[in-house]
C-alpha cells in the first residue's frame, strides 16, 4: 500500500460506529471507550452535545469544499486507498495539524456514511452555526440579493439540491424559521456537491419581526405557490427578493403566504400537478438571475 506521507496513517479492520472518533492521529488499538454517564434530567448528554456540534460528511466535493473554506473544522478523516492521490493536499494538512486519518475498506466507509454513496471519503467536521438575521443583514453588501426562506422543507436530498442550485446562482443565504429543525446532514451535503459551504444558514426570529427586518433591508418576499400566483416569467422581479418555499407536500403556511409581497407560480403544461421543490427552486433562481 502506498504511503501518502503520514506517519499516522493506518489500515483498520473496522472503524468506530460512533461519530465521536478521537481527533488524535491513530497509533494503533486503544481501549474501547466507556459509555458516557447519563445526563441529569433536563440537560443534554455529552453524546447528544457531540452530535449537535459535529457532522459526519461524505462525498468528495462536499469534503473538498470544507477543506477549502474552513479546514480547521475537520476533526477526523476516513478514506479509501484509491482516494489517496486525489486527497494529497488534505492528507498533508492533516499531518501538519495533527488531525487523524485512516485508510479503510469500502464496507467501513458504508458503515460510517450510512450510505453506499460515500465516494471513497468520510470526514467528521464541526457544524457551522446559523447566523442571526440581524448579523447577516448588517454585513450584507449593497445591490441585488436573493435569499431562500425554507418553510418546512425537510427531505435531505431536496435540501442538498436546493443548496447546489443556490450556490450556482449566487444566493446570499438560506433562512430558517425560528423553530425549524432543518439542519445540514451528510446526505444533503453530498447532494449539494460543495454548495453547502457556499452560503450561510440564517436563523430567523419571530415571523413578523423577521419580515419587518427584511423589508427594512429592501427585500420583498415572494411566496411560491402551485397555482393562483403571477406568472414567474412575466412578473417584474424586485432587486432584492426572498423566495419563500413551502414543504414538499403541504406547502407553506397560509399565514406566511398572506404576509408575502408577491405570489408567484411557475407555468407549465399541466401534465403534472407541480414541480419538486428543488426543481422549482432552480427555475426560480434562474429567472431571478436572468432579470439582473
Amino acid at each position: 500500500m502506498r504511503d501518502p506521507g503520514s506517519p499516522w496513517k493506518s489500515r483498520a479492520p473496522s472503524v468506530p460506529s460512533s461519530p465521536a472518533a478521537s481527533p488524535r492521529p491513530d497509533r494503533g488499538r486503544s481501549p474501547a471507550p466507556r459509555e458516557p454517564a447519563p445526563a441529569p434530567a433536563g440537560e443534554a448528554s455529552p453524546a447528544r452535545e457531540h452530535r449537535d456540534v459535529e457532522l459526519r460528511l461524505h462525498g468528495l466535493n462536499a469534503i473538498r469544499a470544507v477543506f477549502a473554506k474552513r479546514p480547521q473544522a475537520i476533526r477526523k478523516l476516513y478514506l479509501a486507498e484509491a482516494r489517496i492521490p486525489q486527497l494529497q493536499p488534505l492528507l498533508k494538512w492533516c499531518v501538519a495539524n495533527r488531525v487523524g486519518y485512516r485508510v479503510v475498506e469500502d464496507a467501513d466507509l458504508q458503515k460510517l456514511a450510512a450510505s453506499t454513496h460515500h465516494e471513497g471519503v468520510v470526514a467528521e467536521v464541526l457544524r457551522e452555526d446559523a447566523q442571526p438575521l440581524s448579523s447577516w443583514l448588517r454585513d450584507l453588501p449593497a445591490g441585488p440579493q436573493c435569499a431562500l426562506w425554507l418553510d418546512g422543507v425537510g427531505n435531505p436530498h431536496n435540501l442538498g439540491a436546493i443548496l447546489r442550485s443556490a450556490a450556482h446562482f449566487g444566493v446570499s443565504a438560506v433562512l430558517l424559521p425560528k423553530h425549524s429543525t432543518l439542519a445540514l446532514s451528510g446526505a444533503a451535503a453530498r447532494v449539494a456537491e460543495g454548495g453547502a459551504e457556499a452560503l450561510p444558514f440564517v436563523r430567523l426570529g419571530r415571523e413578523d419581526n423577521s419580515i419587518a427586518q427584511l423589508h427594512g433591508a429592501g427585500f420583498k418576499l415572494a411566496a411560491t405557490v402551485v397555482r393562483g400566483g403571477s406568472d414567474l416569467f412575466k412578473a417584474a422581479m424586485p432587486e432584492r427578493v426572498v423566495y419563500v418555499l413551502g414543504a414538499e407536500a403541504e406547502g407553506m403556511s397560509p399565514e406566511l403566504a398572506k404576509a408575502c409581497d408577491l405570489r408567484l407560480s411557475i407555468p407549465g403544461s399541466g401534465a403534472v400537478d407541480s414541480l419538486n421543490v428543488a426543481s422549482a427552486t432552480a427555475v426560480l433562481l434562474a429567472s431571478w438571475r436572468r432579470a439582473l
